[in-house]
């Protein structure tokens, strides 16, 4: 090897060392910078007549796809289940743990034992107060955790305006990252920069809405949803939200458009394109599922059932139930009076056919189409009875087509001012009843001590848009007349005594036998828990229902949290810089860089020598 040859791969040598210190710097400087991956240099050897020597081919950072595909979408699951946890567990806070003493089962437990003392001493005016306080304490609470959770729908609402103006800013970035990344003449260093903001970027848009991300060998980028739309290519899709304002428990999501009051989500694509993103089920993940879910099924479910709770509560106190009365002359005749049935009363058959028990309710409505098997196995049929007691036609008729349709068997007619139900074989009744709702506070052992907005009777009403159940936690009250005069919490007339317990016993055994059912036709609610039972379970049943819904959230955003950070340490693993790793290369690199330089150093003295002699 002559001196020439040696000097040039010395000093080949010294380029690399400067080239490889220079990245070595890099990545000790930026060792505790989120989202910078670690990078390396790459050298190649030349074999050439004259000799070997070394050259650096460009830089290389430290990538691995299938790693950042898995990445991403974590990310996305995380944020989806992480922000539907962070809402519930505030939830959580605000229904109070069971046996608490602000917890509705607390609160109805009150109510129970209040009424229980009513009972024992009626003419007490402190055991009467007692027994309204009771009663005014479970309605603002429900008043209160209603207000709540149409407050956590708005500020959903809000959150998903804010992901949305975010996420336009952040594809808009990317998509200048990706035209600075089509530039070649770029350094390796500005190069290696561009791709780890690109990277930061995905997992931000990630955590706001699920995407898949096809890295291109250039290492620009391209974006679409798990379901297959295209967020990022050849051009930038914009997605859009337009609030749907103050959201009340009346404005829910349709599917049709004209029918939904919440806001709504699009996104319009380069071409024209716009897609309704919930209408569509186009999220899968991310924050903005999280929060669509929250705002149109989570909280629109603990609505519901407060609802169910408020609506049980005024049914209890309200709801005079008359059992029918067998003819002692025609045995399996049962007759019940005719009343004026206010719209949500019902009329309830229970038979024998076949050998199976069966019960059929006959709701009062001017709904069309009523007619559906609930979640207990009781079939409710829509019935119009608005003109009894006097017109009977109409509402005889509908009760006749709902018996026959269910058994030709079971003939009804009005015989003066009953009901009159005949049963025939095969079919065995064995109880007829109504269920009518007091109006007012004179009258019956029943009557409304809670009612809905301006004083109104709550009846159930299923005619209008939306039933008058809907929101009723949120607008139930103490009746005024009763907060004027607790005498009326035992007086059902002015005649009766103050001593007299009847009406506090009738409102316990209601309290205790009073069934219910949540919702309406299952098929309209599904995908909803179904309560069943009297108040108390009902009451237990909500409790127990979102205190495991919360802790099932919460236990799948910890696990989904610590699937993140296990990947997380793996691309630490093999993105990050390891300072201790990068000292021990520096040493290395000054080793070689003081050989390369002896060698240099000896080249010199040798021609120097060569020259000097000559």
């Amino acid at each position: 090897m002559g001196l020439t040859t040696s000097l040039n791969n010395a000093v080949s040598g010294l380029r690399i060392n400067q080239d490889s210190i220079d990245v070595l710097s890099r990545n000790v400087a930026n060792a505790g910078t989120p989202g910078y991956n670690r990078q390396s240099l790459n050298v190649i050897d030349y074999n050439a007549q004259s000799g070997t020597y070394a050259r650096s081919a460009g830089v290389t950072r430290a990538f691995n796809s299938s790693l950042q595909t898995y990445y991403t979408r974590q990310v996305a699951d995380t944020a989806n289940s992480g922000v539907q946890a962070n809402y519930l567990n505030r939830l959580q806070g605000f229904l109070g743990k069971p046996g608490s003493a602000a917890s509705l089962d607390t609160l109805y437990g009150n109510l129970q034992n209040a009424m229980q003392k009513l009972a024992t001493s009626p003419d007490d005016y402190t055991v009467r107060a007692q027994a309204v306080s009771a009663a005014q304490g479970m309605a603002e609470t429900l008043n209160r955790l209603s207000t709540t959770v149409q407050e956590m729908r708005r500020e959903t609402e809000g959150q998903i305006a804010s992901s949305v103006n975010n996420v336009n800013g952040m594809l808009t970035s990317l998509s200048e990252v990706n035209s600075r990344l089509m530039d070649l003449g770029m350094t390796d260093s500005a190069r290696s920069s561009l791709l780890d903001q690109r990277d930061r970027l995905v997992s931000s848009v990630a955590e706001i809405i699920d995407v898949k991300a096809d890295y291109r060998p250039n290492g620009t980028v391209a974006l679409m949803t798990r379901s297959g739309v295209g967020i990022l290519d050849n051009g930038v899709s914009k997605f859009k939200f337009d609030g749907a304002g103050s959201l009340d428990a009346t404005a829910e999501f349709n599917v049709d458009s004209s029918k939904s009051n919440v806001g709504r989500l699009t996104l319009t694509t380069p071409s024209g394109l716009t897609v309704d993103l919930v209408q569509q089920g186009v999220l899968q993940g991310g924050e903005l599922a999280g929060l669509v879910t929250l705002r149109d099924k989570t909280l629109v479910e603990a609505q519901a059932q407060l609802d169910e709770i408020a609506a049980g509560l005024a049914q209890a106190f309200s709801t005079q139930q008359t059992i029918g009365e067998e003819s002692e002359t025609v045995p399996g005749t049962f007759s019940v009076p005719v009343t004026a049935m206010s719209p949500g009363n019902s009329l309830t058959i229970k038979f024998k056919g076949d050998g199976t028990e069966q019960t059929i309710k006959i709701v009062n409505t001017t709904e069309t189409g009523v007619d559906y098997q609930d979640a207990s196995g009781t079939r409710v049929v829509g019935v119009n009875m608005s003109k009894l007691p006097g017109d009977t036609t109409e509402a005889l008729a509908g009760v006749r087509s709902a018996l026959g349709s269910a058994d030709p068997a079971l003939p009804i007619d009005i015989v003066g001012d009953k009901w009159e139900l005949l049963a025939a074989a095969p079919a065995v009744v064995t109880e007829l009843s109504t269920q009518v709702t007091a109006n007012g506070t004179d009258g019956s052992a029943a009557f409304n001590l809670f009612v809905d907005s301006g004083n109104s009777v709550f009846s159930n009403n299923l005619t209008g848009t939306p039933p008058q159940k809907v929101g009723f936690a949120q607008r139930i009250a103490i009746n005024s007349d009763i907060l004027a005069d607790n005498r009326l919490m035992v007086k059902s007339d002015p005649s009766v005594s103050l001593g007299n317990a009847d009406r506090p016993n009738y409102i316990l055994d209601q309290m205790k036998s009073l069934q219910f059912v949540s919702g309406g036709d299952p098929k309209a609610s599904s995908g909803r828990f179904q309560l069943n039972g009297n108040l108390g379970e009902v009451i237990a049943q909500v409790i127990n229902f979102q205190g495991s819904t919360i802790g099932a959230a919460i236990t799948r955003s910890d696990d989904r949290q610590l699937t993140l950070d296990t990947i997380v340490d793996q691309m630490s693993s093999e993105y990050g810089v390891d300072v201790n790793d990068e000292m021990a290369r520096l040493m290395e690199l000054q080793n070689a860089y003081a050989a390369n330089a002896r060698i240099v150093s000896v080249v010199k003295e040798l021609i120097d020598q060569l020259f000097a002699s000559t």
